[in-house]
This record gives structure tokens, sequence and C-alpha cells, in this order.
């Protein structure tokens, strides 16, 4: 037998009754072969208490959200899924399994990325036992399972990616929802021989490692400033040529190519600049 078998048990309040029922015929043995001074009926009550006592350990509960799992000798035998009070064999073994989800917080785990950056980085999992068989019997221990797998998986997923890079490019830090949907993907390959289902996996935490942090803050910084430089100049350039071509199109203002040129510097340096006073051209190429 190779996956679970769910399997029905007997209402625990039946059985509830007939060993009451045992209890109080041995009592009544023992007290009519005390009357009646008959060895017979002590040994009768004495057989219908140990067949009471053997039945008791039969009972057992399972609560929403959990499963028992049933083993005789060494046996499976089946997992009981269904709510409420149950009976089932004395000798077999019930092995209690949850089937709530739980959640695995990681901790921060130092690795090197696609670039070989050592970051921080750690995940969280939400996962829950799928499978009561596979989880008892194909691992050893499912829930340390679950957690050794998780950090292999978040590590093999960190070195697969850049932490930052182009927008075009998945990234750990720009592209969230892709990073953790290949993660969750990874983890359910890894953790399903254990009968585990990961109801979802999304990264908590996210960093360069101390060493490197303010270095790359500096280059970030550099690349957000030059990236902001960009645009001011393209925005800058296309006024420029708006305020030209409004110009030749009214004929307010005749400018030759000299003085386009000053006037161009002029409009550059206005609206390029931004903590420092503008200096304008006030020069021309042209004999006084």
């Amino acid at each position: 037998m190779k996956k679970e078998q769910v399997v029905e048990s007997p209402s625990g309040w039946v059985f509830l009754v007939l060993v009451l029922a045992l209890y109080l015929g041995a009592i009544a043995g023992f007290i009519m072969a005390g009357v009646e001074r008959d060895g017979s009926r002590a040994i009768w009550g004495a057989a219908i208490l140990l067949t009471a006592i053997l039945l008791s350990p039969g009972f057992f509960v399972v609560n929403p959200n959990q499963a028992r799992v049933l083993t005789l000798f060494g046996r499976y035998h089946g997992s009981v899924k269904r709510n409420g009070f149950c009976w089932t064999n004395p000798f077999m073994k019930k092995q209690l399994v949850s089937l709530r989800a739980r959640n695995l917080n990681g901790e921060r785990l130092k690795v090197n990325d696609l670039g070989g950056n050592p970051i921080e980085i750690a995940a969280v999992v939400v996962w829950q036992v799928d499978d009561t068989f596979e989880a008892l019997f194909e691992v050893d221990d499912y829930a340390h399972y679950v957690q050794t797998q998780s950090e292999s998986a978040v590590r093999a997923l960190t070195s697969a990616y850049h932490y930052d890079g182009p927008d075009d490019e998945v990234t750990l830090r720009g592209s969230t929802a892709e990073v953790s949907e290949r993660l969750q993907r990874e983890l359910q390959e890894r953790l399903g021989r254990a009968g585990v289902h990961v109801i979802e996996a999304r990264i908590s935490h996210l960093a360069y490692a101390p060493e490197i942090a303010h270095a790359m803050l500096q280059r970030q910084q550099a690349s957000a400033v030059v990236a902001a430089r960009t645009k001011i100049v393209e925005g800058a350039v296309g006024m420029v040529d708006m305020a030209l071509k409004e110009l030749e199109k009214t004929g307010a203002v005749r400018l030759d190519e000299e003085r386009k040129a000053a006037m161009v510097s002029n409009l550059l340096t206005v609206l390029c600049s931004e903590r420092t006073a503008p200096v304008i051209n006030a020069g021309t190429l042209y004999p006084g």
C-alpha cells in the first residue's frame, strides 16, 4: 500500500453503551458471586470485566481538521478523517495527524545571488498535510522535513536570480510575484513526497548582506540620479526644440545659427539646473 486510504470507523457511542453494560454486568456478577457463594459467577464476572477492559482502549476522538492513522502490528489499515467519537480495534495504534494549515517563518539565510552578491533572505511558507500516509511513512519527521526542504528551496531560488537589475529582467527585488510563484512550485515538488500541500510561499525578508549594503546603496543612488538626470535632459531638449519651432513659426524673433546656439545653451542651463543658480551666457560671437 503506497497511498492514503480513508476508512470509516464505527460510532463510539454504540460501543460505549456496550462497554458500560459489560462493566455493570461484571459488577453484578461479583455481587451475585459474593451473595450466593458461587465461584462460577465470579469467574464469569472476571471474564466480562476483562472483556470490557480490552474493549476500552478502542475509543478515540477525531476533531475538525484532524485525522487518525490506524496501524495494527506495523501494517497500515487506513486513515479516519470523519469527525466525531469513534471506536476501532483496541490493538490498533491511532496516530494523530493535524490537517490544519501551518505557517513556517523561515530564518534569515545568507546566500549569494546569481551575480555572486551576498544577500540576506527569508521566506514564509503556508502548508498543510494532504496525504497522511505519506506524511507519516514516507519521511521520518514531516514537520522537520518541511523546514529543511524550505531552506534548501530558498537557497536554490536565490542563486537563480539577481538581487536587482533592469526592468525587463526577473529579479528578486523587482519581480515578487514571479519569484514567489517559482518558490511555491519548487517547494511543492520537494514536499510532495511527504504528503504536504504548499498553500502559499513568499519572501518575507530581502536585503543585501551588511558587508556590502552601503556600497550597493551608493550604487542604487547613483543609478537613480543618472536615470533622473536623463529624464530631465530629455524633457529640456524637447522644450527647447518646441520653443525654437514656435519662434520660427510666429516670426517674432529672427535668429541666426549663432544666436540659436546661444539661446539653446541658455534654455538648457535654466531647465537642467537644480539647486545652483543658472549662469546665462550673454556673450556673442559678433564684434561690437
